[in-house]
């Protein structure tokens, strides 16, 4: 089972989701959320928020679905200005902050740059990046440099079926796959 919490990050931080613009004149901010489900990112009292190299922690009072998306309201964030100064930040969380996962459980960021090879040995590539679909998650195998060619695979992310062995520590994922697929 995979945690959907970044689409990028870097070493200390992984990317929750995203401020992007007021809701409406009292502060509210709307939240493009990353987590899955995208309200568990309501599970954070506080959310560390930065813009460029600004980091700042802000305490979240209230958060919501509104429609298809999130609206949240950050302490000290009182009228659309202060929401507006906001818009486009990055909401982050440092990794050593992350909740632990049991065994067989990975969060996005943890397989993103793992080296995939088929039963055979063959080198299909890197994890570039994950996705959601209705039915499962996806992952994107770029191929490079040390594959058996530069092609761009999509492989679901079915451990048991597809996924055979997951090795952190090697940076290895052992996959039942065709490379003509």
């Amino acid at each position: 089972m995979t945690h959907n919490a970044t689409q990028q990050s870097d070493d200390t931080y992984v990317v929750l989701g995203k401020l992007t613009s007021p809701h409406g004149v009292k502060g509210w901010l709307k939240v493009y959320a990353y987590t899955s489900p995208i309200d568990s990112i309501f599970d954070y009292s506080e959310w560390w928020v930065r813009q460029g190299e600004t980091l700042k922690q802000l305490k979240v009072i209230q958060g919501r679905r509104q429609g298809k998306g999130l609206v949240v309201q950050l302490k000290g964030i009182d009228d659309r200005d202060a929401a507006e100064a906001l818009a486009q930040a990055d909401i982050v969380m440092p990794k050593s902050e992350l909740p632990e996962l049991a065994d067989e459980e990975y969060y996005w960021h943890e397989l993103e740059g793992l080296n995939v090879y088929t039963l055979a040995g063959e080198c299909l590539g890197q994890v570039s990046y994950l996705f959601e679909t209705g039915a499962n998650d996806v992952m994107v195998v770029r191929g490079g440099q040390d594959a058996i060619d530069k092609r761009e695979r999509l492989l679901p992310y079915l451990p048991g079926d597809v996924i055979i062995k997951v090795d952190l520590q090697a940076q290895r994922m052992e996959v039942d796959w065709d490379p003509e697929f």
